[in-house]
């Protein structure tokens, strides 16, 4: 099960800071248009780049979850908490900044744009900019436990030197 969940979890991670690597590059890229060009191309992402972005972060949390209790008794259970917990920054900062933010940007109009349209522009790249770090850094971590050798941790912290003297005594 863990090598599944492993699996999954890098795949899907990977998807979705892949994802979220493209859309920050475009959307630095339209710093130097207009209003109504900026409008446009946000109206045309979010046809269908909501659904995109769903369809990647959602199995990577649940995959992530999945491989922390899997390996909640071995030495990468570390790696793999950091990594939930930065997917987990990713899914509040979506929530409460980005999501509504492209909800108030569906209703403007591209020919005229609100006026206060680069205040918000600047609070959604802000908000994008720290979750595709944060994206980006929980893969780097995903990646980096993945060929780590996997020790399982005693219930008992004395386990091994009973059971060492145990041996000893035979």
């Amino acid at each position: 099960m863990t090598k599944y969940a492993r699996f999954v979890s890098l795949v899907f991670a990977g998807l979705f800071a892949g994802f979220l690597t493209s859309v920050l590059v475009l959307e630095l890229s339209l710093r130097g248009f207009d209003s109504t060009v900026y409008t446009q191309v946000r109206l045309v992402e979010l046809d269908s780049l909501d659904k995109l972005a769903v369809a990647t972060l959602l199995p990577a949390l649940i995959a992530t979850a999945v491989l922390v209790h899997q390996t909640y008794r071995t030495n990468t259970r570390w790696s793999t908490v950091a990594a939930l917990a930065l997917l987990v920054l990713v899914l509040g900062l979506t929530l409460i900044v980005n999501l509504p933010i492209n909800s108030d940007q569906l209703h403007w109009n591209a020919q005229s744009p609100p006026s206060n349209w680069t205040n918000v522009r600047d609070r959604w790249q802000i908000a994008h900019a720290v979750r595709t770090v944060a994206a980006v850094l929980a893969f780097a971590v995903l990646t980096f436990a993945a060929p780590l050798p996997r020790t399982r941790r005693s219930s008992s912290p004395n386990t091994s030197v009973r059971e060492g003297s145990a041996a000893r005594m035979r």
